[in-house]
């Protein structure tokens, strides 16, 4: 499996969705939404932002990611992965640290996904 680094990396050039192991799911799977602006203080950010993904890509349950500025969705299996996720010390750090730091303003959703398609040409 592709580290972090190496998947920003592609994903950074690529608009598209990382599969953990290269293979999209079949849904129903959730996705967790997360709509954000930072602030101009981001000092220390890219490194609790490559722990976090490192630490969530390493649960079973994490499927993969999108990312587009501003915009992150992470696939998950159920919402028993998203709450285990959601309890891990190192995830409560850094969202503690967002808010005191990092964001201006963030927005978190979590959808079931009932149907997903992708075309890559």
């Amino acid at each position: 499996m592709l580290t972090f680094d190496e998947a920003k990396k592609i994903t950074r050039k690529m608009s598209q969705t990382l599969w953990k192991n290269n293979t999209a799911p079949k849904a129903p799977y959730y996705a967790v939404i997360f709509i954000s602006e930072k602030n101009e203080d981001i000092e220390g950010y890219e490194e609790m932002n490559t722990k976090t993904m490192e630490g969530a890509l390493s649960l079973a349950g994490c499927l993969g990611y999108s990312s587009v500025p501003g915009t992150f969705i992470s696939y998950w299996d159920g919402m028993d992965s998203i709450n285990e996720w959601r309890n891990n010390d190192l995830h409560k750090q850094a969202k503690d640290q967002g808010k005191k730091q990092w964001y201006k303003y963030y927005h978190s959703m979590i959808c079931k996904v009932e149907h997903s398609h992708e075309f890559l040409k």
